[in-house]
C-alpha cells in the first residue's frame, strides 16, 4: 500500500475518547503477525489503572483473526515508516502527550515516535532493530528466514507454519500452550518491514531509523526475553546502548525464561505490570 494513511473511525473515536477522559493516553502499537485486539488485556489492566488507552491498527487491517484469515493478502506492502507515520497522525490528534508501548516492529516503531519527541515516555517490548542496531545472531536470522529466503515476499504478506512460530515465537512455551496461542493470535503479515530491517545498515536511505539523540525523547524502557529467538538480548542490548545517548532517561531489562510471545502469553501480566510501573514513574 502506498500513500497518506486515513485514521478510521474506530481509531477517531477512540482518539475523543481518550481526549474526552482527561487521562494521560497510552498507545499501543503491535508488531507482525498480530492484530492490535493483542493487546485488549493490556488495555483493560492500563484503563483500570486510570489511563485512556488506543490500540490503531496498521493501515487496513482487518478487524479481526477470522477476517485476517480470509483474506491474507490484505497485509502485503506495508512499509515501516508508513505504519510510523499511521500512528503519528493519531498521536497528532491527541490534546495530551501519551505513553506509547510497542512489541517486537511495534517496538521499533514506538522508539522512531519517541525519536520525534511526539511520546511523553516509551516501552520497547522485544523491538525490532533499527539502523545502527549491528548485531545479527543466528536465530534471529532462522526465525526471519521464513519471509528473507525468498526476495519475492518483499512484496508479498507472508503467514507462518507453525514450526515457524514454535521457533520465532513460543519456543519457551509448552506445546498446549503454544498451538492455543497459535490458534488464537496469528495472522499473514507483509514481508517488506522485515527486508528493510535486514537491510538497514546497508541502505543509507533507509527509512528504518530512530533519532536517538533528541532531547524531547522522554523516558525509554527497552524489555527483552531471555529466550526469545527473533530479538535475542545481543539485539536489544545495542538498540539500548545506542539510545543511552540520549539525555532522558534510558533502561533495559531481561526477563527470564520468556521468549518472543511475552506480551500474549499466560506470563503477559509480568510484563504488562512492568510496562505500567515504568509509565506511572516516568510519565
Amino acid at each position: 500500500m502506498t500513500g497518506k494513511s486515513v485514521l478510521t473511525d474506530a481509531e477517531l473515536a477512540e482518539i475523543e475518547r481518550a481526549n474526552d477522559s482527561g487521562r494521560m493516553p497510552v498507545v499501543f502499537v503491535h508488531g507482525l503477525w498480530l492484530l492490535s485486539s493483542s493487546w485488549d488485556r493490556w488495555r483493560a489492566l492500563f484503563e483500570e489503572a486510570g489511563y485512556a488507552t488506543l490500540a490503531p491498527i496498521w493501515p487496513d487491517d482487518p478487524d479481526t483473526v477470522e477476517a485476517a484469515r480470509q483474506d491474507p493478502g490484505v497485509f502485503a506492502n506495508k512499509m515501516v515508516r508508513q505504519v510510523t507515520d499511521h500512528f503519528l497522525d493519531a498521536i497528532g490528534n491527541l490534546t495530551a502527550k501519551p505513553a506509547v508501548i510497542g512489541h517486537s516492529f511495534g517496538g521499533l516503531i514506538a522508539q522512531e515516535i519517541a525519536g520525534t519527541g511526539e511520546a511523553a515516555v516509551t516501552v520497547a517490548v522485544s523491538p525490532a532493530p533499527f539502523r545502527g542496531v549491528l548485531p545479527l545472531p543466528l536465530s534471529s536470522l532462522k526465525a526471519a528466514l521464513p519471509v528473507l529466503g525468498n526476495p519475492a515476499n518483499a512484496g508479498r504478506a507472508v503467514s507462518l507454519t507453525y514450526e515457524q512460530f514454535r521457533y520465532g515465537w513460543v519456543n519457551a512455551l509448552d506445546e498446549e500452550e503454544g498451538r492455543a496461542l497459535f490458534e488464537e493470535f496469528h495472522v499473514a503479515a507483509a514481508g517488506i518491514p522485515i527486508f528493510e530491517a535486514a537491510t538497514a545498515n546497508l541502505n543509507p536511505f533507509s527509512q528504518v531509523t530512530v533519532d536517538t539523540e533528541n532531547p524531547d525523547r522522554g523516558p525509554l524502557l527497552i524489555i527483552s526475553g531471555q529466550k526469545d529467538h527473533t530479538v535475542p538480548w545481543a539485539i536489544a542490548q545495542a538498540a539500548f546502548k545506542l539510545q543511552q545517548a540520549n539525555p532522558a532517561l534510558t533502561e533495559i531489562v531481561e526477563l527470564p525464561n520468556r521468549g518472543h510471545s511475552l506480551t500474549i502469553d499466560s506470563g503477559w501480566r509480568e510484563v504488562a505490570e512492568l510496562s505500567l510501573d515504568f509509565v506511572r514513574r516516568h510519565g
